[in-house]
């Protein structure tokens, strides 16, 4: 979110309308956009925003019509380097609420050290390709709650096969630990096929099947496909508190780079918030 110098103006003088029927604002000068603010909200029912190129000033206004429009706490995620964004976004009532780092993680099983693990005895590995779609989403429903940030998520049937068979779906690298004896699905390794490369976008196991090695292997067997490829690093982002995770990926010689910050502005919950976003999807 780049800031364009404001040129003296006062957010006052900025007039913002809605874009509709999307969840869309933006902020006229005059005849000049200084500013745009789309909504969204996400499967874990917390309404994030999303500013295009805009003067500092008109951040302000366009929190103030969202937060007005839609009567609910407001997130927006920020690189943790766009020092004038943040202190626009703190002009507009956002508060910081966490922050996740990025990573670099080696896939050679030479420097992950990951080249002899297995899963434990009664577990087997599938492709999400061959999952059960249902299971698989409750699984990832899951899974979430234990992820800062992702707690309440909860995946529309329809939302979920569009995310998981998107064009970036990699059916060799998104795998599913499955319990032989009930069925059960106990974790996944999730690395999306991005085009600037690949991402992580999970890795985690259901709390009675953890310290038990699958997370190891599942990552062992995803690095193997990626390594043979010639993909010998993948990306991947962890909330600063989880512990667990940053001791997982450093383990495996993953290096920091860079870092996000999520932000919120709190406001009351009206009784109608939640059919002003079914009245007006994004």
């Amino acid at each position: 979110m780049p800031l364009l110098a404001s040129q003296g103006m006062v957010a006052a003088a900025l007039a913002v309308s809605r874009m509709r029927p999307a969840l869309t604002w933006r902020a006229l000068d005059g005849d000049l956009v200084a500013g745009e603010v789309s909504a969204r909200l996400r499967p874990d029912n917390r309404c994030f925003v999303y500013f295009d190129t805009w003067r500092s000033d008109a951040c302000p206004p366009l929190a103030d019509a969202v937060a007005r429009e839609l009567g609910r706490d407001l997130f927006v995620t920020l690189e943790d380097a766009e020092y004038d964004a943040l202190a626009a976004c703190a002009q507009a009532g956002f508060a910081e609420r966490r922050r996740e780092s990025y990573y670099r993680i080696p896939t050679d099983p030479a420097v992950t050290g990951l080249a002899g693990a297995v899963l434990p005895a009664g577990l087997d590995v599938r492709s999400a390709a061959d999952a059960d779609i249902t299971r698989l989403r409750l699984l990832d429903d899951a899974l979430r709650q234990d992820v800062p940030g992702c707690q309440g998520w909860r995946w529309e049937a329809e939302q979920f096969r569009a995310e998981t068979f998107s064009p970036f779906f990699d059916p060799a690298t998104y795998l599913v630990a499955v319990d032989r004896a009930s069925g059960e699905y106990a974790g996944l390794v999730r690395i999306w096929s991005n085009r600037a490369g690949p991402r992580l976008g999970l890795i985690a196991v259901l709390a009675r099947y953890r310290r038990r090695g699958v997370a190891r292997a599942l990552l062992g067997q995803a690095f193997a496909v990626l390594a043979a490829r010639g993909d010998m690093s993948a990306v991947g982002e962890v909330d600063d508190t989880n512990v667990a995770s940053i001791s997982l990926l450093t383990g495996l010689g993953a290096r920091r780079y860079g870092g996000s910050v999520e932000l919120i502005r709190r406001q009351g919950l009206p009784p109608d918030a939640d059919a002003r976003f079914a009245a007006s999807p994004p």
